[in-house]
């Protein structure tokens, strides 16, 4: 496959604070987005400004910073939504409308003409406000292919330069994903963004069958944050990109756990300790077999080096370990065992695992090895 590159429009700061319960203070949005500029996040998702006059300082203020990355507004596809966006200091909006006929009917009751006419109208509307337009398809899983070719070709002809394809409800699969985002990329020389969310926990490989067929610009937000189940997560698209494909990116996600943590405590939302990639426990290990394969050389139990994202292993012990494993692990306090001791403890520090539900910590370790010693001792004077 030809390596090319992949546009990351990240939308912690819209679809992320979505989140039921998430709400940034403006001073936790600047730090975000400074963050994400940091990285090399080429396109950040800024906010709604039809929600009023605070949504809107806030867009503001972000503009301010200067980024090098350029900034996207999200509206619905109404006039007023979009005048709301005016003089804001940002660059693209994107502005969404049902495309699948459950909402069209059911929600909007209209029908596939008034959608079509609606995109010829207001994008030409969005444009005079100096913006790029992105027409959000809003529901695009769900809709029947054919009509979705009709939407592109007029938003193609409207003047917009990019059409979002969004999985509202995480519905898609990645072979399905792939064939829609094939069909339109035939059919159109539109930008095309993916929109995935992550309801059957397949956001990812949706994000990424897109971009195998062809998509140019992808969403994500930061540990996977958004409505519901959340959205793709930047770091697993990003890594997953350049590892599995060889499509670049531009980011640094060596600078990504501090990224991580600072969107973990704005938002409420701890990450989850085996979360991909963010989690404590992703990159630590205690089973003998892989502990002692790493020991002798990394590359037998890493399927890629955790310093790109800003990690580094560890090595713990616990009910799993083998003695290697213990000797390491005291050898890093400066206390040298053998393999009859290290052999010897297992059964104490078995115990202490089952008992305590964790590894021990370093002063735990030590204290097990002087009730050992002290064992030892004991024997001989008996």
């Amino acid at each position: 496959m030809t390596k090319r590159g992949i546009i990351i429009d990240d939308t912690t700061l819209r679809d992320g604070e979505q989140s039921a319960g998430v709400s940034f203070t403006v001073e936790e949005k600047l730090d975000i987005a400074r963050r994400l500029g940091a990285m090399g996040v080429p396109e950040l998702e800024v906010g709604i400004p039809a929600m009023g006059s605070r949504e809107c300082e806030g867009i503001r203020a972000v503009a301010s910073l200067g980024l090098a990355s350029k900034l996207v507004v999200w509206s619905r596809m109404r006039l007023g939504d979009i005048e709301a966006c005016r003089n804001l200091g940002v660059h693209l909006i994107d502005v969404s409308i049902s495309v699948s006929d459950i909402h069209i009917q059911k929600k909007l009751r209209k029908d596939r003409a008034w959608v079509l006419n609606s995109i010829r109208e207001m994008v030409p509307r969005a444009q005079d406000l100096g913006l790029d337009v992105i027409v959000g398809c809003e529901d695009a899983s769900r809709a029947d292919l054919d009509f979705l070719m009709h939407v592109a070709e007029t938003a193609e002809a409207a003047g917009a330069r990019r059409l979002r394809y969004a999985d509202t409800l995480g519905v898609m699969e990645p072979f399905g994903v792939h064939e829609a985002i094939a069909t339109l990329r035939s059919i159109t020389d539109l930008e095309i963004e993916m929109h995935a969310h992550d309801d059957l926990g397949l956001a990812t490989a949706n994000t990424l069958a897109a971009c195998r067929a062809g998509a140019t610009h992808v969403n994500t937000t930061v540990n996977g944050l958004g409505e519901r189940a959340g959205n793709a997560p930047l770091e697993e698209v990003a890594l997953g990109l350049k590892k599995l494909y060889g499509m670049e990116t531009g980011l640094d996600l060596s600078l990504f756990p501090l990224l991580s943590d600072t969107v973990a405590a704005a938002s409420g939302r701890p990450v989850a300790w085996q979360k991909s990639l963010v989690g404590e426990g992703v990159f630590t290990h205690e089973a003998g077999i892989h502990v002692d394969g790493l020991l002798k050389d990394p590359e037998t139990y890493q399927g890629f080096d955790p310093g790109e994202v800003g990690r580094a292993h560890r090595l713990v012990v616990g009910k799993h370990s083998g003695a290697h494993g213990i000797m390491s692990a005291y050898a890093r306090m400066g206390l040298t065992l053998s393999p009859a001791e290290a052999r010897e403890l297992l059964p104490d520090i078995r115990a202490f695992t089952e008992k305590a539900k964790r590894a021990p910590a370093d002063h735990e370790l030590v204290f097990l090895y002087q009730r050992l010693v002290g064992r030892s001792a004991a024997s001989l004077v008996h």
